[in-house]
């Protein structure tokens, strides 16, 4: 049986919101009801998880509305994104060591925890670490000051390069070149789906690995508009401690809070150039992410699309796996990717979502 992308499409809304990122060996998919995870193991079998989606504003509506709304998807996509990678951590692990996943899942945990205070580190504390050190370098009180326009230009711009340099040394791991190809799977999945085609290897494979609403782009975008807004904040920021040290570790501090709105908005202005594709403005707030996308993303094989037509249709579809009101989350193993097709009913027979 075949499942196409129109007949996903048309069910589903010409709007319909889908997403995703790379994980160890698979892909995990966010639709608007779901979110499914889809890992290829060594024997070639591909297991998904498909979980309901559980919505910050549904609880809390006004997150829900533009202008905050960014701030939802993004604690959402944290969650889901930690909770994809230590599932498919797990799936890499042989059964025989089945006693022990627990044990793996404490360690990814604290890896997490390890890896969010680096990552403050190394685009928070660095950054405005150097660019005072190059202010006391040159003499310029501005650049010393932590509050000046011209100190969160400098600031702005080494984040910029720490991160680039970080992700083009990150790009040469043989390991993580696996995962920026099934990073390029994703989002040629998403390309067809959003062009209505069906979801085939031969339509993936027609659409470029970049894609405008990456999470890569976002990041781009992020740092971008914190450069302006705490170009516009801290000139107005007291002193708040005579020590200087302590005064410029106050004012790093004060960043981190104000990471939620810098997304938010962020979110929009990816959102805008999502629906101004076809205008200048559209391409001058997309182009820089989709540049970058030239490191984070690699083109895929037949077998890496495969896991992410997995992924996009379960997450579209929970409704097949039982997943609802009574049943959050499902498990399925198919000894590989006929099976799946031959277990997805065809557009015409409906899909339950």
């Amino acid at each position: 049986m075949n499942s196409g992308g129109d007949g996903l499409k048309a069910a589903h809304g010409p709007d319909t919101p889908v997403g995703g990122q790379a994980v160890v060996e698979g892909v995990m998919m966010r639709a608007p009801n779901a979110t499914s995870v889809a890992v290829r193991k060594e024997d070639g079998s591909i297991v998904v998880r498909i979980r309901s989606a559980r919505r910050i504003a549904s609880r809390i509506p006004w997150l829900g509305r533009p202008g905050t709304r960014g701030i939802a998807v993004l604690l959402e996509t944290m969650s889901d994104g930690i909770s994809s990678l230590n599932f498919a951590a797990a799936q890499s692990m042989p059964e025989s060591e089945g006693g022990e996943k627990t044990g793996a899942s404490i360690a990814i945990g604290a890896t997490m925890v390890i890896a969010l205070a680096f990552g403050f580190f190394m685009f928070a504390v660095l950054p405005h670490a150097l660019t005072l050190g190059l202010g006391a370098l040159l003499g310029d009180n501005a650049l010393e000051s932590g509050r000046a326009v011209v100190f969160h230009l400098v600031d702005g711009i080494v984040k910029m390069l720490i991160f680039l340099a970080f992700m083009w040394g990150v790009s040469l791991m043989k390991d993580m070149r696996r995962v920026f190809e099934y990073h390029g799977a994703e989002h040629q999945a998403v390309h067809a789906f959003e062009a209505g085609l069906e979801l085939t290897n031969k339509s993936l494979s027609r659409f470029p690995t970049a894609h405008p609403r990456c999470g890569t782009a976002f990041l781009i975008t992020v740092i971008a508009v914190s450069i302006i807004v705490f170009a516009a904040v801290f000139p107005f920021m007291p002193v708040l401690f005579e020590n200087r040290i302590l005064n410029q570790l106050a004012y790093v501090l004060i960043k981190a809070p104000l990471v939620l709105p810098i997304a938010s908005l962020s979110y929009e202005l990816i959102r805008l150039a999502s629906r101004l594709d076809s205008r200048w403005l559209g391409w001058l707030l997309s182009a820089p992410g989709v540049l970058f996308q030239k490191i984070t993303t690699k083109q895929p094989d037949e077998g890496q699309r495969e896991v992410a037509i997995v992924a996009l249709k379960t997450a579209l579809t929970p409704g097949l796996a039982g997943v609802g009101p009574g049943k959050p989350e499902s498990v399925l193993t198919f000894a590989d990717f006929n099976e799946f097709t031959a277990w997805v009913p065809s557009p015409d027979q409906g899909a339950s979502s």
